[in-house]
């Protein structure tokens, strides 16, 4: 149901957690259908399996000028930009936040390594997974509003999570999410700057990701790539993610430093990721390579660098043949979407550290969203009398905008958008400061640096003091 029936202790018996839940991920079983409107499949064994598909198919973006909005954005932070609706997909970013969670197996797989060189390797997937869902979404979720919340437990999964917008300028959302086997801490704060650049959105990550494994005592810190979507104006969307990420693990001094390559000459280099993991020496233990939209394997240094000698001479024979005629026009085309030539190049020897899940046949009519992604709007009978008042699931315009009523969705993202800006004018006349509900303003405990830091109480279900944001 995406929602748990706690007591006020907090504790994690069975007795609080009665409503078993399924996401059906395998691939086999990817073209069953759910039911809507609050109706669950229910299978064989008793257990509700989410839904599989969306309401509404996507609408179509080929007939909206985008140009006749973005060209006033040039250079701007977009989010002190009210967008139109069509640039949308129907979710929050509370919603892509919890997104992380859709590998939580690898965290799962590092609380169970006795070897901290295989927990820094388990992490280091799952902090590549967490941008995995990225891959083809190209609509914009919904700003949250302040104060808005979502919430989702998943006892199939063995996690809980509860998210708050706790600031609207600069627009930060900040997350939490534990295990309910008391194996782990996931928490941290997001504040996404995103600018226009004339053919590219750029989104660039700010703010700590902290995940504590209770059982080694190991905290692991990092931030997210810069994600970047090319030719809004006119052309094909096409996604990258760039930039170092740096994992560290505050226990041992170990680290692990990933390097999001961007696109390069012909598209080469287009989704790759390459890093090694160092001890707190500074001693190359084993490399990572792959992509962040198919799969993370590691090897020894040694094999590594043998293999990219070899691939290196094999290179260079190839350069010969390449005229100036095909780079002038490569150059002239670079910002078209590059031409994916192969998968990731298998080293013998290798052990795969992450497979991206199979996506939902129908996934290209909704938004290309992954079967994690399609459950996390869905609004079954009753769950309105448990969620907070300001859970995702209740604002109207992604309901809306869900069901494909784009019209009434655009108008309602007004209106809240208006109700907001009401609300502050009226906390400014009155000098009244807006104060969070479950996060607080703290430091990081590991970095030291200005962290949003869980409050605790949400799953005691007091929700009388929310404010009205819908």
């Amino acid at each position: 149901t995406g929602f748990d029936s706690d007591n006020s202790s907090g504790d994690f018996s069975e007795a609080n957690h009665k409503v078993p839940e399924m996401l059906d991920l395998d691939p086999h079983h990817s073209n069953r259908t759910g039911k809507h409107n609050g109706e669950t499949e229910i299978q064989e064994n008793g257990i509700k399996r989410h839904r599989t598909s969306l309401p509404a198919p996507m609408f179509s973006r080929s007939d909206f000028s985008v140009w006749s909005i973005l060209k006033k954005c040039i250079g701007l932070e977009l989010s002190k930009i009210t967008m139109p609706i069509v640039f949308n997909e129907p979710l929050s970013f509370l919603q892509r936040i919890t997104e992380y969670m859709e590998h939580i197996y690898l965290i799962n797989k590092a609380c169970s390594h006795a070897d901290p060189l295989e927990r820094m390797q388990a992490v280091a997937a799952f902090a590549v997974s967490a941008v995995a869902s990225q891959w083809e979404r190209t609509g914009k979720p919904f700003n949250p509003l302040l104060g808005e919340t979502y919430e989702l437990t998943r006892e199939d999964l063995g996690f809980r999570f509860i998210s708050e917008q706790v600031s609207h300028h600069p627009p930060i959302s900040a997350f939490y999410s534990e295990g309910l086997n008391k194996d782990f801490i996931f928490h941290g704060s997001i504040y996404p700057k995103l600018k226009f650049w004339g053919k590219s959105i750029e989104a660039e990550p700010r703010g700590t990701i902290t995940l504590e494994l209770l059982k080694h005592n190991e905290a692991y810190t990092w931030t997210n790539p810069t994600c970047c979507v090319h030719n809004v104006i006119i052309g094909k969307l096409w996604l990258e993610q760039y930039g170092v990420v740096e994992i560290v693990n505050h226990s041992t001094g170990d680290k692990c430093v990933l390097n999001f390559k961007p696109c390069g000459l012909f598209g080469k280099e287009l989704h790759r990721v390459e890093g090694y993991i160092q001890d707190k020496h500074r001693k190359k233990l084993c490399v990572i390579y792959g992509k962040w939209t198919e799969c993370l394997w590691c090897t020894d240094p040694t094999t590594y660098e043998t293999y990219k000698k070899n691939e290196k001479r094999g290179g260079e024979q190839k350069k010969k043949s390449v005229s100036e005629e095909d780079i002038k026009s490569e150059n002239d085309e670079a910002d078209d979407m590059p031409e994916i030539q192969d998968t990731v190049q298998f080293i013998p020897g290798s052990k795969l550290l992450w497979r991206i899940n199979c996506r939902p046949p129908n996934s290209s009519q909704m938004y290309n969203f992954t079967s994690f992604a399609v459950s996390l709007n869905e609004l079954e009978k009753g769950m309105e009398a448990i969620l907070a008042p300001t859970d995702c699931r209740l604002r109207p315009d992604i309901r809306n905008m869900e069901n494909g009523n784009m019209d009434v969705a655009s108008k309602e993202k007004e209106r809240l958008e208006e109700k907001q800006r009401a609300a502050r004018k009226e906390r400014a006349k009155d000098e009244v400061e807006w104060h969070t509900r479950w996060f607080h303003q703290g430091t990081n405990p590991y970095t030291g640096t200005p962290d949003w830091l869980y409050s605790g109480g949400y799953f005691d279900r007091n929700f009388s003091d929310c404010p009205d944001i819908y």
